[in-house]
């Protein structure tokens, strides 16, 4: 395949109006994601106008993938170096960028206050990035954290926590039951979308970067499991019910999603906390007395 694919996703929910947000002096930065979106923004004065402001002000702006078509159009790319999706090259030459090829998907490159990556698999980069140029510090480096993966395990619910932690300077790993480092599981996007349940498509493949039967639970910090219908069948595999209860007799941290506790009922771990939650409550209600 030369190119991408492209495939329903989530429906995304705004929590203010554009005229609402258009100080940019209200806000630290500006993070302008891609996809389709970017082609017919940049032809928005009012979506140009609020860009230019942020690089005015010289507050940092994060723009990732055909995003940075707005950024072009801003003129806010000349003499500025940047990358992006390889498409998006000729526009950015035209507007006098001084263009960075992509090493990989995963590439970002910074430019004073202007932060731009190849595609959302750097997202972890740019978002280490974006952090440091608002003066802010990360932490969590150094710790390793685990993710329990399985085929069609919910999209978001792998790839957001994933990355956020990679983010955070961790070394983040992800296995699955008789697969391998370097290959994929599907994911499946899962949306409320007004009927009783909720609705699937296809999501992302994630790309697993360990195997499964060389995992050490103790070289490990954390686990994460994600949901989704993965779970299903995960709920079945002794080995992961092992891999489980290692950690949680470890007295480790477990972040648990959605359909994601249904491994840990089959593990048996949630009788105890189960308990602990209940003579909580009654303690609680007798101090309350």
């Amino acid at each position: 395949m030369q190119t991408y694919s492209e495939s329903r996703g989530h429906n995304f929910a705004l929590n203010a109006t554009f005229d609402e947000v258009a100080d940019a002096t209200k806000y630290d930065g500006l993070v302008i994601p891609g996809g389709r979106a970017p082609e017919y923004l940049a032809m928005n004065e009012s979506v140009v106008d609020l860009v230019k402001k942020f690089g005015d002000l010289q507050k940092p702006i994060a723009s990732t993938c055909h995003a940075q078509l707005i950024l072009a159009a801003a003129d806010l790319v000349k003499g500025r170096k940047c990358t992006a999706y390889p498409a998006v090259k000729p526009a950015l030459v035209a507007a006098g960028a001084h263009w960075v090829e992509p090493e990989t998907l995963a590439f970002c490159t910074i430019d004073g206050n202007l932060i731009t990556g190849a595609t959302y698999e750097g997202n972890p980069e740019l978002i280490r990035l974006f952090i440091k140029a608002l003066g802010a510090k990360i932490s969590g480096s150094g710790k390793r954290i685990l993710f329990l993966c399985g085929d069609y395990m919910e999209d978001y619910e792998v790839k957001v926590p994933f990355q956020s932690l990679q983010a955070l300077e961790c070394h983040v790993d992800g296995v699955c039951p008789d697969k391998k480092a370097g290959d994929t599981c599907p994911t499946a996007v899962h949306d409320f979308e007004g009927d009783q349940t909720y609705s699937e498509k296809p999501g992302h493949n994630f790309t697993l970067t360990a195997d499964f039967d060389s995992v050490e639970p103790s070289s490990y910090d954390g686990l994460v499991i994600p949901g989704g219908r993965a779970p299903e069948y995960l709920a079945l595999n002794d080995k992961v019910i092992q891999l489980v209860k290692e950690f949680m007799g470890s007295g480790k941290p477990v972040a648990s999603i959605c359909h994601g506790q249904q491994i840990l009922s089959a593990a048996g771990v949630l009788k105890v906390h189960h308990s602990f939650l209940a003579f909580y409550l009654l303690l609680d209600n007798k101090c309350k007395k």
